[in-house]
């Protein structure tokens, strides 16, 4: 599939630290608008360490990262909400309030990204949860929900502020293949609307039933899976 025009996310010469070791080097990479591509790698290889850096939960030190229009290496605190806004973020525990509804946790999100018209809200709520299969969840708790559900409500939640990428971190890892599946179709279903992917996996067995660019960190460095690492 052909993407042109300026790439959603643009690395060049970046390193990428947790806490103080550099777990990748000099990372070279851009995914463009509406592309859907793997992370792949090994535990401690840095796929989730690069992810936290393109939201800016882990600082840029060196390098240049550009993600939906901002400079990562320039952004002041008070703009990380902004970008946040974006972007749309999936994790793999979920981390849904187990104190409140489906609702009321995808509200939580809303109010904390500046929307206040309650009718508003009411409607993209409905619509968030129908997009992912969900219609009918709204009033129950997390508990009463099964795994796959869970990080269907996490994926609408993402959606909320109709974001340029979802950035995915082992979002089938804690499911089986069956829901597994079903999550990544719900993923593709996103994409092919115009929303960017970059998705952190060990799933392959996704990966060979749904081949995409694949990404692979290994040795400290991001290359293609195609290529071979210096």
């Amino acid at each position: 599939m052909p993407f042109s025009g300026e790439p959603i996310v643009q690395i060049t010469n970046a390193s990428i630290f947790q806490e103080d070791k550099t777990v990748l080097n000099d990372v070279n990479l851009s995914v463009e608008k509406g592309e859907f591509v793997y992370l792949i790698g090994r535990t401690g290889s840095g796929k989730s360490s690069l992810l936290k850096t393109l939201y800016c939960d882990i600082p840029l030190h060196m390098g240049n990262i550009k993600v939906a229009g901002f400079d990562i290496d320039k952004i002041k605190r008070k703009e990380i909400p902004l970008l946040r806004r974006k972007l749309g973020i999936v994790f793999q525990d979920f981390q849904l309030l187990q104190d409140r509804s489906v609702a009321e946790n995808i509200y939580f999100v809303m109010k904390a990204t500046g929307w206040k018209d309650k009718s508003k809200m009411k409607s993209r709520l409905s619509n968030v949860l129908m997009r992912v299969g969900l219609g009918a969840v709204a009033t129950k708790m997390p508990h009463q929900l099964s795994g796959g559900e869970q990080q269907r409500v996490v994926i609408a939640r993402a959606l909320v502020n109709e974001p340029s990428i979802l950035i995915a971190d082992e979002p089938t890892g804690n499911l089986d293949p069956e829901v597994s599946d079903g999550i990544f179709k719900t993923f593709e279903e996103i994409n092919k609307s115009g929303t960017a992917v970059l998705m952190a996996t060990h799933d392959f067995k996704i990966i060979e039933n749904y081949p995409k660019r694949t990404l692979r960190c290994e040795k400290g460095s991001v290359f293609d899976s195609a290529a071979t690492p210096a």
